[in-house]
């Protein structure tokens, strides 16, 4: 978002998602997302989705 300068009160309201689920999102505490919403943040972003997602084993994460 910040290479793209957009916030993430813009982002959410071009992408149709409330800036609490947006944010929960953002700081990697969501346990899922729709393949709906991660098309609609890549196409506005420009991106793609391993551009944003990091996969992290929940065996070693604190």
């Amino acid at each position: 978002m910040a290479k793209r300068k957009i916030s993430l009160n813009e982002l959410s309201g071009k992408i149709d998602i409330t800036p609490a689920n947006l944010s929960i999102l953002k700081t990697g505490k969501a346990k899922a997302i729709r393949f709906s919403t991660l098309e609609a943040i890549c196409k506005e972003l420009n991106c793609q989705p391993g551009d944003i997602l990091e996969y992290q084993d929940e065996e070693n994460t604190i």
